[in-house]
């Protein structure tokens, strides 16, 4: 019973984080550059804004499903927190890896790299929990996610200048001759 509440949850969470990650694309514009929604919703089409995506809304609903199991569940919260640690960070790799390749950014792939970044990061929160391989790494896998959500507020504002951090454009990603 269990791992089903889990499960139904778990895919829940998938919905919920690739439509709230998609309006949260669109929320800083609608706010009208607020910048109290730029810390939580990407201020600019870099690779790092875009990470944001799936950190705030992912532990947002975390945040909710840790109160709801937290007695079912022993180790929820450190396989959330994993997953939500594992799933931002999948988002530069996936990116940078189909750019190198391809030499540009196709809109297509950066929306395939958020849904694939989203799906892995629950897949393996779920794994996780099921498993409660997590449970000893409880305190690294909060320091992790709050560490990046301390990077996110900083850099939002004070953001080092170096790729990841920059708005890209197409024609950054063309291979030399």
């Amino acid at each position: 019973m269990k791992d089903k509440c889990l499960k139904t949850y778990t895919i829940i969470g998938v919905f919920f984080v690739l439509a709230a990650g998609s309006l949260a694309h669109f929320l800083y514009d609608w706010t009208g550059s607020n910048a109290i929604a730029g810390l939580f919703v990407p201020v600019n089409e870099s690779v790092w804004e875009h990470m944001k995506l799936l950190f705030f809304p992912m532990l947002l609903y975390s945040a909710f499903g840790a109160w709801i199991y937290r007695r079912q569940i022993r180790c929820i919260v450190s396989a959330l927190c994993l997953g939500i640690t594992a799933g931002t960070l999948l988002i530069p790799v996936f990116f940078y890896a189909y750019t190198f390749i391809l030499g540009r950014n196709i809109f297509l792939l950066d929306i395939g790299t958020f849904v694939l970044s989203t799906v892995i990061a629950f897949r393996l929160a779920f794994q996780l929990a099921v498993s409660c391989r997590a449970k000893p790494y409880i305190l690294l896998s909060c320091v992790m996610v709050g560490v990046l959500f301390a990077c996110f507020l900083w850099f939002t504002n004070h953001p080092p200048d170096i790729g990841l951090f920059s708005a890209y454009a197409p024609s950054d990603f063309a291979l030399p001759c």
